[in-house]
């Protein structure tokens, strides 16, 4: 759980109501270092009460909805769920293994992008960026 955080008004402040099943996901989602797939949390959230998958599942596409969690797209159908931009969770970019597939968080300001040239050529809104790097980990780079 994100010390900084207050799940209970999070979710109010979107007009939503605080849920047994919202607040424990997003303690789950929160208080991990790195981006989650729905069935981590699934699992997670079942060892300390009951979630069946489906409402797990309800749970985080409104959650995205309303902006409060973040869904990173990792290419094919995975999808994995971090704390969306805000006060206390800074934008930032993430690197993917290719190899093993592990997702890290990297510092915000680490990678910076200038979105002052594409507005000038892009004449639609751009609303969101996701940036991820692609490589190998320390773990994967050691076994080579």
């Amino acid at each position: 759980m994100c010390s900084r955080c207050n799940y209970r008004e999070i979710l109010e402040r979107a007009g939503l109501e605080a849920t047994p099943g919202r607040l424990r996901v997003l303690e789950v989602v929160g208080g991990h270092p790195a981006p989650l797939s729905a069935a981590d949390i699934h699992r997670t959230v079942n060892r300390t009460g009951r979630l069946d998958r489906v409402t797990v599942y309800r749970i985080l596409d409104r959650l995205v909805r309303e902006k409060i969690l973040q869904e990173l797209s990792l290419g094919g159908r995975r999808r994995l769920y971090g704390m969306a931009p805000s006060e206390h969770h800074p934008p930032h970019p993430h690197f993917r293994c290719a190899r093993c597939g592990a997702v890290q968080c990297l510092p915000p300001g680490g990678v910076r992008v200038d979105l002052g040239g594409v507005r000038r050529v892009f004449a639609g809104e751009i609303r969101e960026v996701e940036v991820r790097l692609e490589g190998l980990c320390a773990n994967c780079l050691s076994r080579a």
